[in-house]
């Protein structure tokens, strides 16, 4: 499937992405985008012939996007440290601004059972990367002295992924989103070596 999309089924893409943060992909129909949109359902439907057709681009961009900023991060930030700090912070941000308060992966993974396969499958894949990204940091902050870990490689990757994530359920369940900075502060300092303890 080609992400090339024209700057209407673009705005569709972005509307369906705020609406999947907020309630999942059962939590919007074609018509809560057109009234955010202001163009009719059968426009929408031209663009996006069905739901699982939407869902599926806007994730697939999510996906793309969270790659490409991942290897940009990885790029710009050579400390492992500062790596999981600036993804932290990243979300901390899109939490306290409201641009972004829960990642749709996230909000996908929870209705698995319930959404088409493609885009389960594309979920999955999501997290797999992520899970990669923050194993290929810890890794790094090991051999440097940064990290100490407790665990695999592996678990203590899905553990902290499991954990910013759970933060952001946290600062929306409290309406706190401070609450996020404070989850992801304490799941970083837990993977550092004693003598780089502030």
């Amino acid at each position: 499937m080609s992400l090339e999309l024209s700057p209407r089924a673009t705005e569709i893409a972005e509307h369906t992405k705020l609406l999947l943060a907020a309630g999942g992909y059962n939590g919007f129909s074609y018509a809560d985008i057109s009234d955010r949109v202001h163009i009719g359902k059968a426009s929408i439907h031209h663009h996006f012939p069905s739901k699982a057709e939407l869902v599926l681009t806007v994730v697939l961009k999510h996906r793309e996007q969270s790659r490409e900023g991942l290897a940009a991060l990885s790029q710009q930030v050579n400390d492992p440290l500062g790596q999981l700090t600036a993804y932290t912070d990243y979300w901390a941000t899109c939490i306290r601004e409201g641009t972004a308060t829960m990642c749709i992966c996230a909000m996908l993974a929870a209705e698995l059972p319930m959404i088409p396969q493609e885009i389960a499958d594309e979920v999955r894949g999501y997290f797999s990367d992520l899970t990669a990204w923050i194993g290929a940091a810890l890794e790094k902050g090991v051999s440097t002295g940064q990290f100490q870990l407790r665990e695999s490689v592996n678990v203590e990757a899905q553990t902290f992924m499991s954990t910013i994530h759970g933060a952001m359920l946290t600062a929306r369940a409290f309406g706190r989103p401070e609450a996020f900075s404070s989850v992801a502060r304490t799941a970083i300092d837990r993977l550092q070596a004693p003598t780089d303890r502030a």
